[in-house]
């Protein structure tokens, strides 16, 4: 049965870290469930305190992907049209997101761009809106793909 879990533990963390780069799969919930199945195996020592804080990392983690993208577009200069239409973008992009990872990326950026083009037809402070919610993008993916990392190194650990 061991080893069973251990197979699952490590698809689902593998999942995870794809989940990072794919916005089809939300990446760390699927690492703390691979996590989880883990404790569950003969040779896992994690402790209910280090599941739980592996479980609330995860789920801030996945709730400040979706909310750094506009943060972005805000700290480079975007206004709340801006800002606003980067949200409307992500919205889209999340809706179009089994279509491909251009729609998580694009819509964003694109919104941001337009929402700043509605308000000041500044295409140069629009392009620079539109580049931060993509730094944005970014940030939350190298934050899932960290803690995806972390699982895997942490069940490795355990199995070794």
């Amino acid at each position: 049965m061991d080893y069973l879990l251990y197979f699952l533990s490590f698809i689902f963390i593998l999942a995870g870290i794809a989940g990072s780069i794919l916005p089809v799969l939300p990446g760390p919930p699927l690492g703390w469930i691979g996590l989880l199945l883990f404790s569950f195996t003969a040779e896992s020592s994690f402790s209910t305190s280090f599941l739980i804080w592996t479980a609330i990392a995860a789920a801030i983690i996945t709730a400040l992907d979706y909310v750094i993208p506009v943060w972005g577009t805000k700290k480079f200069g975007g206004t709340k049209a801006g800002v606003r239409g980067s949200t409307v973008g992500l919205l889209i992009g999340v809706f179009f997101a089994p279509f491909g990872l251009i729609s998580v990326i694009i819509g964003p950026m694109i919104g941001a761009y337009v929402g700043e083009m509605m308000q000041d037809k500044d295409s140069s402070k629009a392009l620079k809106s539109a580049i931060g919610s993509f730094i944005g993008f970014l940030l939350g993916s190298g934050m899932k793909l960290i803690y995806g990392c972390l699982a895997l190194y942490w069940a490795i650990a355990e199995f070794f």
